[in-house]
């Protein structure tokens, strides 16, 4: 099948299956005599599952990682687990800053008049030198500042 076909069934872009071939992710497919890449039922289950790790928020290492795990078939399970639960850690890392920014806008906007006055709590928060709500750069981890 054709790329837009393989797109298509496996529910990534062509434009991504280029982009995923370019970087090495996967494998390039092989070529018909007139150019045109050639995928099959291996190749699209590839896709898909490079969709779904996608899906799910893994990066492109991960990713990585996580097919080459999928195609050993004497693999240990404790890589993938291993994988798994260091990225569970990071989605729940990043839950948690989201509830405390989330609990900083709720208070800022209960704070704030929103009417014709100038007087803006969340604008004087957001100008603040020491906000009351800090996010870290470096970890992605947020901390409120007392």
């Amino acid at each position: 099948m054709n790329i837009s076909m393989a797109a298509e069934q496996s529910g990534v872009s062509a434009k991504m299956i280029r982009y995923y071939e370019s970087i090495g992710l996967i494998e390039a497919a092989d070529r018909r005599e007139n150019g045109y890449r050639d995928y099959g039922d291996t190749e699209v289950a590839m896709l898909q599952f490079v969709r779904r790790t996608r899906d799910m928020g893994f990066s492109l290492e991960e990713v990585a990682s996580l097919l080459t795990l999928w195609r050993n078939r004497r693999r240990s399970s404790r890589e993938v687990r291993r994988l798994a639960e260091k990225h569970l850690a990071n989605i729940d890392a990043r839950i948690a800053d989201m509830r405390a920014v989330s609990r900083t806008l709720k208070r800022l906007v209960h704070a704030c008049h929103g009417d014709d006055r100038p007087e803006c709590p969340i604008l004087d928060d957001l100008a603040a030198s020491k906000p009351k709500i800090e996010v870290a750069r470096r970890t992605n981890r947020t901390k409120t500042v007392k």
